[in-house]
């Protein structure tokens, strides 16, 4: 559990009495990109030091990530905490999807997409899985190293007991944490109905699009 075991040092955004102020943080070196990452118990949203090559190679050559200027948003009860630092461990972290540059176009090979679907709980995924012509999706997932890219993603699960559907785009999840995954038709899926006023300070994506639906 991420929120667990942060430190006292913590501002609650919504609402909530406030322990002790975040002391901002200077990042130098190279450029910030923007990250969120879904956890068990919170979502994350933060920023990391970009690094050339693709998302996924940079998330399975480490077991930790720094970010700095951190919010997580609680799936129990949707109060948002805000922290300068956090120590996000790979092993902790079931998706994650950033911005940045694409990876190097020779990285890049012919691939067949599958629509697959994954659970890891508290989360459900559909997404596109590219293996190589010919070769047997399911057996390339469980030998890919933790951190497996999708595209034209989808992420379910509940955020203060209501159900949420979100489009993500190209997404990386942690293959170690998914409790199953299985071949599927299509992974597209039906936009829910939002409420006005429903879309809350952290549900877009960094082209301004809310997630689940136009802006």
């Amino acid at each position: 559990m991420i929120i667990g075991r942060l430190p006292r040092r913590l501002r609650l955004v919504l609402g909530l009495s406030v322990d002790e102020p975040a002391t901002p943080v200077a990042v130098a070196g190279p450029p910030l990109g923007e990250f969120v990452a879904y956890a068990a118990d919170c979502r994350i949203f933060g920023q990391f030091a970009l690094a050339p090559g693709r998302l996924s190679d940079l998330l399975n050559s480490h077991d930790e990530y720094e970010l700095v200027d951190v919010q997580l948003e609680s799936l129990a009860d949707g109060h948002i905490l805000s922290t300068p630092v956090v120590l996000a461990a790979r092993d902790e972290l079931v998706a994650v999807h950033a911005s940045g540059p694409a990876g190097p176009r020779a990285r890049r090979t012919n691939t067949r997409a599958w629509p697959i679907l994954i659970r890891s709980d508290p989360y459900l995924i559909r997404g596109y899985l590219h293996v190589l012509p010919g070769a047997d999706p399911i057996a390339s997932f469980r030998h890919r190293k933790p951190m497996v890219p999708l595209t034209d993603a989808w992420i379910e699960y509940m955020l203060a007991g209501k159900p949420q559907r979100l489009f993500l785009g190209t997404v990386v999840v942690n293959r170690e944490l998914a409790e199953s995954f299985q071949l599927t038709v299509t992974a597209e899926v039906e936009l829910p109905e939002i409420p006005a006023g429903a879309v809350g300070p952290l549900t877009k994506d960094f082209t301004g699009t809310v997630l689940g639906r136009s802006a």
